[in-house]
């Protein structure tokens, strides 16, 4: 991409943007109406008839039920996918909506019903609209939460997510230049409220932007900041594949695991942490810990095996997290799916 945030996206810019997937037998446009996934439409779909065999592409809207002109905008969502020979449905989230984590509910309702709606097409992908400025967002959000590299990273150009792959070609363009793009073409967009809604973070975040701008600390940068972080991140993932390997004294399942703990013990903190993050992710039945937890039992390790060496086969520590029993004794670390809970009778 240009370094001008104020141009317009070509015709070529936007066949390199998307060229990654060109070769994918379909893709769902995930689109609100608003200025970033309009143009995201907008550019895909150019983009797939200069292709002439590309994918093909199914527009998706969801309504979260949460404002009165979400319907009357996916209606014109509809309209303008009708102009450019693309299909569109609309799904609306139903149900009752939480008091309290509204906009994390919502993202997690919005992609459980796109995923359902690539697989009722056949599609593998589904592709979003989030920009530079929202990586940004989330960088900075993820750094007030005290995140880990990981996390840090932020949002991934190809992840999965649903059973379906989430693709986002828009990453590295600016939010500005996505409404250059649309004024150029003489397209109109909706504005939702809620991106200026003070009660959740990330309109609070967007708030401040211009003062961090003013101190280097733009989206830019913090886009930056962020490959950089996943590029951490992918080299420390390559260092627990090794360890995982060398630690592996036998393995009794495909979820249960049992490592040498002198081991174990001589690895980096960062690598220890992160074994067990796997290992409690494969062997739990409550899904991926929270980091602070595994730090936690990392420390409680550390601490248990600088104990006295007992007999062989004597229990140092034994503990339950999320769905796995941690065993610790002399020799071996086992990580093992915990029993079901039984339920009280009556």
């Amino acid at each position: 991409m240009s370094g001008n945030d104020e141009a317009p996206i070509s015709a070529r810019e936007a066949s390199g943007l998307f060229a990654d997937w060109k070769a994918v037998p379909a893709i769902v446009l995930a689109v609100s109406g608003g200025p970033d996934s309009l143009a995201l439409m907008w550019l895909a779909a150019r983009w797939r008839k200069a292709l002439k065999r590309g994918p093909a592409l199914f527009v998706v809207t969801i309504d979260h039920g949460l404002r009165p002109e979400a319907a009357r905008e996916a209606r014109s969502v509809k309209e303008f996918a009708r102009t450019l020979d693309l299909p569109h449905r609309s799904l609306r989230w139903t149900g009752d909506k939480p008091a309290t984590g509204l906009p994390a509910a919502a993202r997690a309702a919005r992609y459980r019903l796109l995923a359902k709606a690539a697989k009722a097409v056949g599609a593998a992908h589904i592709m979003t609209a989030h920009t530079r400025d929202d990586q940004a967002e989330t960088v900075l959000m993820r750094l007030s939460r005290g995140s880990g590299i990981a996390g840090l990273a932020a949002m991934a150009r190809e992840t999965r997510r649903e059973g379906a792959v989430l693709i986002r070609p828009l990453l590295d363009v600016s939010k500005r230049q996505l409404i250059a793009t649309l004024t150029k073409a003489k397209i109109d967009f909706a504005t939702d409220p809620g991106n200026i809604d003070p009660r959740f973070t990330r309109p609070r975040l967007r708030e401040l932007m211009p003062l961090l701008a003013a101190e280097g600390c733009d989206s830019r940068n913090l886009a930056r900041f962020a490959a950089r972080a996943a590029r951490a991140d992918a080299a420390l993932e390559l260092l627990v594949d090794g360890a995982e390997q060398f630690l592996a004294l036998r393995s009794t399942g495909h979820s249960e695991q049992i490592y040498d703990a002198s081991a174990f013990s001589a690895l980096t903190a960062e690598i220890r942490i992160r074994l067990l993050l796997r290992a409690l992710g494969r062997a739990g039945r409550e899904g991926r810990p929270e980091l602070g937890k595994v730090e936690a039992l990392a420390a409680a390790l550390e601490a248990a095996a600088a104990k006295r060496a007992p007999k062989p086969g004597q229990i140092k520590l034994k503990q339950t997290l999320a769905g796995a029993v941690i065993t610790l004794t002399r020799d071996c670390l086992e990580i093992a799916p915990a029993p079901p809970r039984r339920r009280n009778a009556g």
